[in-house]
Order: C-alpha cells, then sequence, then structure tokens
C-alpha cells in the first residue's frame, strides 16, 4: 500500500487502512507460532529415526531458538537502518528456505541447519512485527492492535497443532493414497515429521506476497528524515489534527535522542530495559514453550497414548486462542498491570499443583522401570494445563508484546526491542535445550516446581516495576521513564 497524498487523505483517518496493516504484519506472528510449535509433533519422530539422546533431542528443539537469538540480536539494527518492511520480507524468505529443507533434509545435520535458518526469520519477525504494529497503532488502540501479534502467534501455535495431529491421522488411515514407496510415501507416511514440517510453506508464501502491498512504518519515515510521506501515513491512520501534534511529538523526540544503545543505560531508562529484559527472561522460564515444544511428551508421560497426546495438544491450542482472544478485547480497558500481575499469581499456583499431581500421582510400572502416571490423575493434570495456559495467555503471553515494543524510546526502539528479544530467545532456547534432560535427572515434578518459583518472583518483579501504559502516547511513556 503507498502512501497517499495529503490531499487525498480522509479527514479523520481509515480505520480499515490501519486494521489491514497491523493484520497483515501480525502474520509475522502466525509463522512464529508455527515455525515454533510445529516441533512439538516432530520431537520424537525424529529423535526415533536418528536415534537421539536426551541432549541430542534438547538440541533438535533448540536449534531454530539459536537462530531466533541472531535473528532477534540483527533485526533491530537492519530495521533502524534498511526500515521494518524490507527486514520484515527478508524474515518471510528465511520462514519458506527453512520450511523446504526441513522437509528434504538428506541427513540430521542438514536439518538443524534449516531449522537454524528458520530461526533467523522467527528471531527478526519477533522484533519487527510488534514494533511496526506499535509504531502505527493510535494510544487509545495499541494494546489490542498489539495484542493482534500475540494472537496470531496463538493461531499459528493451533494450525501447527492441527496440521501436526492431521498429517499423522492422514497417513495412518489412508497410507495407499500416496502409493507405497517413493517421496510421497515417505514424507506422509513413512516419515511424517517431514510433511509436518513442509505445511509451512503455505502462510510464508501469503506472508511475503501481502508485505509487498505494505507501507514502511511512519515512525521511521519521520527518523529517515522522510517527513512528506511520514505525515501522509500518519494523517491516513489518525486524521490530520491528530497527526500534526504526532509529528511535533515525535519530532521532539527525535531531537532529544542521540540514536545510541547507551542511552538505554541512562537513569531512568535503564529501568525500562531491565523492564523489558526481564519481561523476556520471565515469559520464557514461566514453563509455555515447554509445553508449547513438548506438549505431548508431557501427555505421554502422563498415560496418554500418541494420536491422544497429539490431540490434547490441539486441545490446549484452543484453549490458549480463546483466552488471547479475551485478553485482545479487555487489555486496552483492564490495563496491562492486572492481566500481568493477576495472571501469573494464578499461573504460579497451577504449576504448583502439576508439580504435585507428577511427584505423588506416579509409581514405577516394575522394578527399575520409568515412573508411571494413574490414568485418573493423568485426566486430572490434562486439566490443570488447560487452566495453566488459560491463564498464561491471559497474562504474560498477552502483555509481552504490547508492553516491549512501548517502552522505548523512538529512535533506538528497534535495537531495544532487540536486546529484549534477544534476551527473550537466549533463555527460550536454554529451557528448551535442557528440559528433556532436566525431567530425565529430576523427574517432570521438578521441571513444573522450578517454574512455579521462578513465577512466584516474577509476579513480585512486575508489581514493584512495570508502570501502566494503556491510553498513553509512545513519546508519554519515555517521559516517564526520564522523570524516575
Amino acid at each position: 500500500m503507498p502512501a497517499p497524498s495529503p490531499s487525498r487523505v480522509r479527514p479523520l483517518g481509515s480505520p480499515a487502512f490501519l486494521a489491514a496493516v497491523c493484520l497483515v504484519a501480525s502474520l509475522g506472528g502466525l509463522l512464529f507460532g508455527f515455525d515454533t510449535a510445529v516441533i512439538s509433533g516432530t520431537v520424537e519422530r525424529v529423535k526415533q529415526q536418528y536415534g537421539l539422546s536426551d541432549l541430542l533431542e534438547g538440541w533438535f528443539t533448540s536449534s531454530a531458538l539459536v537462530g531466533c537469538i541472531l535473528g532477534a540480536a540483527v533485526a533491530g539494527m537492519l530495521g533502524d537502518r534498511f526500515g521494518r518492511k524490507p527486514t520484515l520480507l527478508a524474515a518471510s524468505v528465511f520462514f519458506f528456505v527453512s520450511a523446504l529443507y526441513s522437509t528434504i533434509p538428506p541427513t540430521f545435520t542438514v536439518l538443524v541447519i534449516a531449522r537454524w535458518v528458520g530461526g533467523l526469520g522467527v528471531g527478526m519477525a519477533s522484533v519487527l512485527a510488534p514494533l511496526y504494529i506499535s509504531e502505527f497503532a493510535p494510544p487509545q488502540h495499541r494494546g489490542r492492535l498489539g495484542a493482534l501479534y500475540q494472537l496470531s502467534i496463538v493461531i499459528g501455535i493451533l494450525l501447527a497443532y492441527l496440521s501436526n495431529w492431521l498429517i499423522l491421522r492422514l497417513g495412518q488411515d489412508h497410507p495407499m493414497a500416496f502409493g507405497g514407496q517413493g517421496w510421497g510415501h515417505k514424507i506422509f507416511v513413512a516419515e511424517c515429521w517431514r510433511a509436518m514440517f513442509g505445511a509451512e510453506m503455505v502462510p510464508c508464501v501469503i506472508f511475503f506476497g501481502l508485505l509487498l502491498f505494505m507501507p514502511e512504518s511512519p515512525r521511521w519515515l519521520l527518523k529517515a528524515g522522510k517527513e512528506a510521506q511520514g505525515l501522509a501515513l500518519l494523517t491516513r491512520v489518525s486524521g490530520p489534527t491528530v497527526a500534526q501534534r504526532e509529528l511535533t511529538e515525535i519530532q521532539a523526540g527525535l531531537a532529544r535522542e542521540e540514536g545510541s544503545v547507551r542511552e538505554l543505560f541512562r537513569p531512568g531508562l535503564r529501568i525500562a530495559l531491565l523492564v523489558g529484559v526481564m519481561l523476556s527472561v520471565f515469559g520464557q522460564l514461566s514453563g509455555v514453550n515447554i509445553v508449547v515444544y513438548y506438549g505431548p511428551k508431557i501427555l505421554a508421560t502422563a498415560g496418554y497414548a500418541d494420536a491422544a497426546a497429539l490431540l490434547g495438544q490441539v486441545g490446549f491450542g484452543i484453549i490458549n486462542l480463546v483466552f488471547t482472544i479475551f485478553a485482545l478485547l479487555v487489555i486496552d480497558r483492564w490495563g496491562r498491570r492486572p492481566l500481568l500481575i493477576g495472571g501469573m499469581a494464578v499461573v504460579t499456583v497451577a504449576l504448583v499443583v502439576l508439580g504435585g499431581l507428577f511427584l505423588w500421582g506416579a509409581s514405577p510400572a516394575g522394578p527399575g522401570e520409568a515412573l508411571v502416571v494413574s490414568r485418573a490423575v493423568g485426566l486430572w493434570i490434562g486439566l490443570v494445563i488447560c487452566v495453566y495456559m488459560a491463564c498464561i495467555a491471559l497474562s504474560i503471553c498477552a502483555v509481552i508484546w504490547v508492553l516491549t515494543p512501548e517502552i522505548f524510546p523512538n529512535r533506538v526502539r528497534g535495537r531495544a526491542a532487540s536486546i529484549a528479544t534477544f534476551a527473550n530467545w537466549s533463555t527460550n532456547a536454554l529451557s528448551a535445550q535442557l528440559f528433556p534432560w532436566y525431567s530425565a535427572q529430576l523427574g517432570m515434578h521438578s521441571a513444573f516446581f522450578t517454574a512455579a518459583a521462578i513465577c512466584s518472583v516474577a509476579t513480585v518483579f512486575f508489581w514493584k516495576f512495570v508502570p501502566e501504559t494503556k491510553g498513553r502516547s509512545l513519546e508519554e511513556i519515555e517521559r516517564h521513564w526520564r522523570r524516575q
């Protein structure tokens, strides 16, 4: 969508244009969710095919996350230098290449490299897509529009769960539809994990095609000295009166800033940096991505059969989606703090209950054998995970992608968001790498008790340091930090 001339702009702005821009950008979240969640249906199959140890299983699961770390580290710099749109286009290309080579890897090493390339795309999109949305959205709607990104992540996660389950059932129920041999049979039946990865190519192409018609961020255009184009976009979003006021605020903010990351370590803004980093760290150590990546493994430990475990994972995805939609509807009315603090308190309790169920509800199947959870306790474990997913979706998962791009100064927002997102993916990779080994050595209950302890600390931290940002312009939020 090219920027319109000021004479053709609607006097009160265009809600349809704003919605279209934010929806397309949020598709980066859909690919983020799909790419990170598709691993849940493939990890046990890849482990069996290549004979992986617990540590190699963790390496396979976290390989994409290592790419995410690098992608997040460079995304802010690339986005600040070349613009939000070109960098998102590059991310969509990485997504496609990863999906393609994850479908046809000749060796385990090639598969890991392909997953790493996809991680580059995820890391870049996780920084720039919410940033792009926040730089378009008016203050009164920024929470809701920013939460579209989290909603898209959740939809992507659910689509990955559904496609994993459908591909498994398709290969089991209709194996001869793909022939008795050849690539079709290998991809969809004999090694169906290949088709699970390959399904991502479809949304990759859609995302790339739609991005071609999107404009650049108005705040980036103003930072780059393209005032006419930036003002035209602001006017198209908010109307001429509000756009002129926003232009004045943005230019005043740019004039005060050095554009250096050093600005973030000055009094006031260093607290903003701490909040951004700890939101990411606590979010990844809350256990949510362990359920996303290893949900079928957790359910199998709780006594669920293979197909039932994948179907249970679909159920978790549906609950995640429903409560993310609810968060989207209330985040601008209730505010960020109540969702974040109240939700994390309940999450802590749910994790304690899960740890207790795994600890006291399991018994050895026989001498020297692993612990097995009884059927009745397994059902309770499934129900408590549902409660956990509902609360985590309503809390930090919804708030993090709204708050992170909100709390940093305009001129260094891209680089600052990269620092926070770098912490996000580093912690994510560490937890994904260690979970199989940690749970095998200390028991599944230890993993949940550890997450509960971390969430209790997170709840206190959020209560003490996170400000309320609903209804404030990005420039007003910046002034808040400068007063600290």
